[in-house]
């Protein structure tokens, strides 16, 4: 960890679905500028709902939300979607990738959906640079349904880290992946974070890569202050 800035503060949150029993409940929890956190707890603990709502996919029923200063739990839909774009690269467990689209345009997508984001030549260099550095240049002409599933979650690495964005939020990102690759991708993340002086949380099932981040979130401790 570099900066002293608090890039993610949350307080106070309470979210559940409108169906089911799910609760999540965080008292408080904060990132600062620079740090890598990986986040680790059991399936259907929350810890993808964790990153929408710090994301703004999703709002809390109680509690604050607050990224880089800017109060995200009180945004409008819009207002969420533009800061998402534009201030957090979110690499999506499903990979979110668009079928009609190659991987050259569902890399280059978020700079087509917001006047907040100029694609320029710059741009698409860096993108072609990004699949390069993940060997998934040769497959940028491709579509999605001709790509395996690690070669799916490359694609929505560099969608994610193309913007340069100060918060990225990764949701097992390494999880396709075997293990050779696995290091490419967490050197690659961590890179970006170095040369940015960005963030990153990182939700992982793969506790062999924890020694390499800064700290660990465990959502059990949740669950304990919860009972507590």
């Amino acid at each position: 960890m570099r900066g002293n800035c608090t890039v993610i503060e949350i307080d106070s949150l309470e979210f559940h679905y409108q169906h089911g029993e799910f609760h999540l409940s965080i008292p408080h929890m904060s990132l600062a500028q620079g740090e890598k956190v990986a986040v680790i707890g059991p399936s259907g603990s929350g810890k993808t709902t964790l990153l929408n709502l710090i994301a703004g996919i999703s709002r809390p029923q109680q509690g604050t939300v607050t990224v880089a200063d800017q109060l995200v739990s009180a945004f409008s839909d819009a207002r969420r979607r533009d800061f998402r774009i534009t201030n957090i690269g979110f690499v999506f467990q499903d990979f979110e990738l668009l079928d009609y689209l190659n991987v050259q345009d569902n890399i280059l997508h978020p700079y087509r959906i917001t006047r907040a984001l100029k694609l320029t030549h710059q741009i698409e260099q860096r993108a072609i640079e990004l699949a390069s550095g993940l060997e998934i240049a040769d497959k940028l002409r491709r579509f999605t349904g001709e790509l395996s599933q690690g070669e799916k979650q490359r694609a929505a690495i560099c969608r994610a880290l193309l913007p340069q964005p100060q918060l990225i939020l990764a949701d097992e990102a390494t999880g396709n992946l075997d293990p050779r690759n696995k290091g490419k991708i967490l050197d690659l993340l961590f890179e970006n974070v170095e040369s940015h002086d960005a963030t990153l949380l990182a939700v992982t099932h793969d506790h062999e890569l924890l020694p390499r981040f800064d700290r660990v979130i465990d959502f059990l401790d949740f669950r304990s202050e919860a009972a507590a």
